[in-house]
């Protein structure tokens, strides 16, 4: 099967608007008990804001695909969870339930570091244990010796692992 990680475009931002459906309905199961995740009257979960993605410098969305076929997405940028300086965090990244553990995930986690070397950030919620490994593993794979750490923060905005980096050039 070929893989391929594609910048994305606002051309495909409606791709993105329909697999941000399955990666909300997935997430929202750490939700219950809270507002967020509610579907809106018309049955869909509401759009997701991608343009600054494809507007602002060091923001980058990234389509996965399968024989040119979407199986997820990726979403990078600047800002920290941390608020310790970094140059990239994986704001989203999801792969369609169906190629899960197929090492799909793993391939374009390193291709995203490899295409982007410098100070990483990947925060992963607390109730997201399966995130969270998949995390460590594919980092440990592409960080440069020593350099990760993992910090746990619990506070109104982060409750969970924040994972910090250094992928070299």
């Amino acid at each position: 099967m070929n893989f391929s990680l594609d910048v994305a475009s606002p051309a495909d931002a409606s791709v993105f608007q329909n697999l941000m459906q399955l990666y909300t309905h997935d997430f929202s199961q750490f939700w219950a008990g809270t507002p967020r995740g509610e579907l809106e009257q018309n049955g869909r979960f509401p759009d997701y804001p991608l343009d600054a993605y494809f507007d602002r410098p060091h923001w980058s969305a990234f389509l996965l695909k399968a024989d040119e076929r979407p199986v997820g997405f990726a979403l990078i940028n600047d800002a920290s969870h941390s608020t310790l300086p970094t140059d990239y965090s994986v704001a989203e990244f999801f792969i369609v339930r169906k190629y899960r553990g197929q090492g799909f995930g793993l391939i374009a986690a390193q291709r995203l570091f490899q295409q982007h070397p410098g100070a990483w950030e990947v925060a992963a919620a607390r109730k997201n244990v399966a995130a969270l490994r998949f995390w460590q593993g594919a980092i440990r794979k592409s960080a440069v010796e020593n350099s990760m750490s993992e910090l746990d923060w619990d506070r109104p905005e982060w409750n969970g692992a924040i994972i910090r980096f250094h992928v070299a050039a």
